[in-house]
């Protein structure tokens, strides 16, 4: 199986802060893999060094067969282009309309395109989350979840080989959060993409994740199918379900 994400014995800390201690991972070509754990536990810092914003202190990443901390920065700007970036508030601009939300990414970093081949991808974005009517609408004027669809759009846009997803559901009712998740799916399925998705959120976690691996401790300690992970005694596993399903 093709691996387009290759981690070993990666190493972060912040001072005398421990986040990450020596983790190994793999992301296999079109696959949705799942990093779950507690808010603080390195979820964020793990897609940030994957994406080159944070330097690793020690470790291997290997992105689409680059070593990300090897990169100088005009390398590792073309790395990121075909890195799909979704923040946990979607990070839209408020003073610009949907449609410059998206055009913005594509006029900086896809040169030469016509003003008809910008307005094509534009629209076939939108139309991918469902959100074509919200063209010219801005961000103040959409719902949490809507925001979440223009910035999956948004990220769309560039056409990504692996999508990187902070918190998707964060702040959605269950309902909207359902969407998203069959949003998720079906980006994977649509643009064959690969993607991590970091969440505390099991609701997504057993929607999106073909693979799920748990990080506790800075470590991954469960790792498998969403049913695999949480047949287990350990109790801090076991507290993650019952909060997410007993409480």
């Amino acid at each position: 199986m093709e691996d387009v994400i290759t981690i070993r014995r990666l190493f972060k800390s912040f001072g005398a802060q421990k986040v990450l201690r020596g983790i190994d991972l793999d992301l296999h070509k079109t696959e949705n893999l799942v990093v779950l754990g507690r808010s603080g536990s390195g979820k964020s810092v793990l897609i940030k060094i994957i994406a080159g914003l944070l330097a690793p202190d020690s470790g291997l990443v290997e992105v689409l067969g680059q070593k990300v901390d090897e990169l100088e920065e005009g390398p590792l700007q073309v790395l990121r282009r075909r890195l799909g970036f979704l923040f946990q508030h979607s990070a839209l601009y408020d003073s610009m309309s949907v449609r410059e939300n998206l055009e913005f990414p594509l006029v900086r970093n896809v040169p030469n395109l016509t003003t008809q081949e910008i307005d094509a991808r534009v629209v076939e974005a939108l139309e991918a989350v469902g959100l074509r009517q919200a063209i010219d609408q801005m961000p103040a004027e959409l719902s949490g979840g809507m925001r979440k669809r223009i910035g999956i759009a948004r990220t769309l846009i560039l056409r990504p080989e692996i999508m990187l997803y902070d918190e998707p559901t964060a702040g959605l009712d269950p309902i909207t959060s359902t969407e998203i998740n069959n949003l998720i799916n079906q980006v994977r399925e649509q643009f064959a993409t690969s993607s991590i998705i970091i969440t505390h959120d099991l609701a997504c976690a057993r929607m999106t994740g073909n693979r799920i691996a748990m990080l506790l401790d800075g470590e991954f300690q469960h790792e498998g199918e969403f049913a695999e992970v949480f047949a287990t005694q350990d109790r801090r596993v076991r507290d993650f379900y019952d909060y997410n399903f007993t409480g």
